[in-house]
């Protein structure tokens, strides 16, 4: 008598996106690769100065007179005063804080909606493809200032959120773009057909067969949308668009050219916002630059 098998259920072993991390991680060698470290300690000065240094100094207004007109740094006030007379080393701690805040919203909705866009049109391709990536070619082809300045000129109170949501929901077609050719280079892979098989359906395959396999890539993207969000919170704010009745790196800026700080070499007034967004934007590059180094075989190989 002949003896049939039984057919055998295809198991697919899906990994969480924290694990997959960790994987890549260590595979990567972080360990010998400098300008990930060197990144890392300029990223964790700048949020120790921004995010625990007010909680440590004790509550300062960072808007309250203490001072003349550009009073020089002195024992009394470190960096000196602005054009208002108020405290720039104060000032640099919470627009530093600000700054980081904006950054952080812009990159992750940024991120959210570019990889939202992006896979469902890589993976379920044809009309739907068609159609989202044809309003993301819309919507690169308008300048993103001029949308930033429109959206920031309509909205009244410009609050830390606001302006967080105003650069990331402007700043998101290349994420979208650059993740559609990611998702439709796995949509092939036999993977997914076994996860097909088991009966998981468009949703879960996005969620834990081809995002974890992307993780790497996101995470970058996130990475240059945070520098990106920081960057454009500080050129609206240098167009006097920047948050109301806060202080930012940007805000910083915006009043030390408005009085004349340069022509006057009150250099505590514009040279640290200055220098703090140089060392973030660099900071934030070199993280990038050495995760892509990390994440790519091909480049650990050189």
């Amino acid at each position: 008598m002949d003896v049939v098998a039984a057919p055998q259920k295809h198991t697919v072993v899906r990994r969480g996106p924290l694990r997959l991390l960790l994987s890549i991680l260590r595979l990567g060698g972080i360990g010998v690769n400098a300008r990930f470290w060197v990144s890392i300690g300029l990223l964790s000065a700048i949020l120790i100065f921004g995010l625990l240094g007010p909680a440590l100094l004790g509550k300062r207004d960072p808007l309250r007179i203490v001072g003349g007109l550009y009073d020089p740094p002195s024992s009394k006030v470190w960096l000196g005063t602005d054009n208002f007379g108020r405290d720039v080393f104060t000032q640099l701690m919470y627009g530093t804080r600000t700054s980081l805040t904006i950054g952080l919203i812009a990159g992750a909705i940024a991120t959210g909606i570019g990889v939202a866009i992006g896979t469902l049109a890589g993976f379920r391709g044809g009309m739907v493809e068609e159609a989202l990536m044809g309003f993301t070619n819309v919507v690169i082809t308008i300048p993103s200032i001029v949308i930033l300045i429109l959206l920031s000129i309509a909205v009244q109170s410009r609050s830390i959120l606001a302006m967080g949501l105003i650069i990331g929901i402007t700043s998101w077609p290349w994420t979208a773009r650059a993740v559609r050719a990611q998702t439709a280079s796995l949509r092939a892979r036999e993977h997914l057909d076994i996860a097909r098989l088991s009966g998981a359906g468009t949703l879960s395959l996005i969620l834990w067969d081809i995002i974890p396999y992307m993780f790497s890539y996101i995470f970058m993207a996130f990475v240059l949308q945070f520098a990106s969000g920081i960057l454009q919170e500080a050129a609206l704010s240098l167009l006097g668009l920047g948050p109301s009745n806060t202080i930012s790196l940007g805000i910083m800026l915006h009043w030390s050219l408005l009085w004349e700080a340069v022509r006057t070499g009150a250099w505590w007034a514009f040279f640290p916002p200055t220098l703090f967004l140089t060392v973030i934007a660099f900071a934030l590059l070199l993280l990038q630059s050495s995760l892509d180094e990390i994440f790519n075989p091909r480049l650990r190989r050189k």
